[in-house]
């Protein structure tokens, strides 16, 4: 039987958990931001690229937007559709690798929050994958906002430290990480309980990206305007100037303008 990766590896029986992690609690002040890139327009047609068990999908589809959300783990899509259902929400949750999606020009705007897939892929290639699919899923007119890991963070600051004073009791922990300074990738061991109080230690590793980056790779499939700023927990804004502080980044891109 084929290995599973790391990332799939992780969000097996982990829904419930996942939802009282640390990092999943500023989902209603990173919807107030993106209802204000919306324009507060419920006529648009939404796709939340890695939604997991759904929080920013059941948070915007509350306020009236169409929302479909797409991941790769049956257990967070499960939490998700379970989540919705308690509250009556009509919201399509499928199971779909990022790098093949089957959409064409079908939503105004895709959303990928909080490390939705990519930057979590083995390789380079398979990180630009994701963009490029999300990217043809989207209308010509369309937007893309997303978060990743903030490449400059690691060159001044220890990413072990960092998730360790953000870490609450409890929750899944990082450590023996090392950056490596010619891939921008940190290795590092994820230590999870899962939903059935089962302990789970994985090999992880994850790229993160400098801005220069992040703007020619979007600029190489055809977005016209990328903005970029600090990602600050449940409290995104365009007034965040990035720095080497931010431990992630806030991507704004726009096929046309």
């Amino acid at each position: 039987m084929k290995k599973k990766h790391w990332y799939e590896a992780l969000f097996e029986n982990y829904g419930k958990t996942y939802d009282h992690e640390s990092f999943t609690r500023g989902t209603a002040g990173e919807c107030d931001f993106i209802e204000k890139e919306l324009a507060f327009d419920k006529s648009l047609k939404l796709l939340d690229v890695g939604c997991g068990t759904g929080r920013h999908s059941i948070e915007l589809s509350r306020r009236g937007y169409i929302v479909t959300g797409i991941d790769l783990s049956d257990s967070q899509l499960e939490r998700a559709r379970e989540k919705a259902a308690q509250e009556s929400l009509n919201i399509d949750f499928l199971r779909h690798d990022a790098r093949n999606l089957p959409f064409d020009d079908e939503f105004d705007v895709a959303i990928m929050i909080c490390e939705g897939g990519f930057p979590l892929m083995e390789t380079d290639e398979m990180n630009y994958e994701i963009l490029k699919n999300v990217t043809k899923s989207i209308k010509k007119q369309g937007k893309f906002i997303f978060t990743t890991l903030n490449g400059l963070f690691p060159l001044y600051h220890s990413v072990e430290e960092f998730c360790d004073s953000t870490t609450d009791e409890g929750n899944a922990t990082y450590r023996s990480n090392t950056f490596d300074l010619m891939t921008f990738r940190d290795h590092n061991i994820t230590t999870v309980v899962d939903d059935s109080g089962n302990q789970k230690e994985l090999e992880c590793n994850e790229r993160y990206y400098v801005p220069s980056e992040i703007t020619w790779l979007l600029k190489s499939l055809g977005y016209k305007k990328t903005d970029i700023y600090g990602a600050k927990l449940g409290a995104f804004s365009r007034n965040d100037k990035l720095t080497t502080e931010d431990f992630e980044m806030l991507v704004i891109a726009e096929k046309m303008i």
